[in-house]
């Protein structure tokens, strides 16, 4: 077969078939920048769950206590998420993914700092809906991977459950303020816990197949 034989063929060949080589890239270039910063996953975990020794700690009977944790929880975690694409060439396959997920936490933050909820209602639904935003973003970030990490499942477990806690917290937000500050604790302490687990997977990352 000719050169220009061959490339008549391959612009020939199906769409999708063509696209799936760079998929396969892209899900290889997020696991590799997950790996290299792994260190940086540790420490969002680390502090998901100091957040939940904090709200155990100062909440008794009043939620706006948490406010202040909270927005730096959320501001501190979404800095370093969107760091660990800062560097990064935005060729990269998927690396808006991992911006995205780390600028819903900066986001978050900012609005608990200038536009803090003048009830408990306002607040459980900053919390809901950062909770539901991120937990969306994990299972893509997973999605994108593409099984080239071995782990993925930690993180569909931990979107998961961030949406089911984020809605039930919006649901549940008129329960009292124990009830609901041991479900925050409850969360933050888990899905810190995931999430230090990914990090210590990702450090060895699953070589790729052929």
């Amino acid at each position: 077969m000719s050169p220009s034989d061959d490339a008549v063929q391959r612009t020939e060949m199906p769409r999708t078939t063509r696209h799936r080589p760079s998929r396969r890239l892209a899900g290889l270039q997020l696991a590799d920048i997950l790996s290299r910063n792994w260190l940086v996953l540790l420490l969002r975990g680390l502090i998901a769950i100091a957040f939940a020794v904090i709200v155990l700690a100062v909440s008794r009977t009043l939620l706006s206590v948490l406010i202040l944790p909270f927005g730096t929880y959320a501001l501190a975690d979404g800095v370093l998420g969107a760091g660990i694409v800062l560097g990064e060439r935005t060729g990269r396959g998927y690396w808006w993914v991992l911006l995205c997920w780390g600028l819903a936490g900066v986001v978050a933050g900012i609005l608990t700092f200038f536009l803090p909820p003048g009830s408990a209602l306002a607040f459980m639904c900053y919390i809901g809906i950062w909770a539901i935003v991120t937990g969306v973003l994990e299972v893509m970030t997973a999605t994108s991977l593409r099984r080239n990490m071995g782990a993925e499942w930690l993180l569909v477990l931990a979107g998961i459950i961030s949406v089911v806690f984020g809605t039930a917290i919006i649901v549940l937000s008129g329960a009292g303020a124990f009830a609901l500050s041991r479900m925050i604790a409850a969360f933050s302490c888990v899905f810190g816990l995931l999430l230090g687990s990914l990090a210590f997977r990702a450090r060895t990352p699953r070589s790729p197949s052929a």
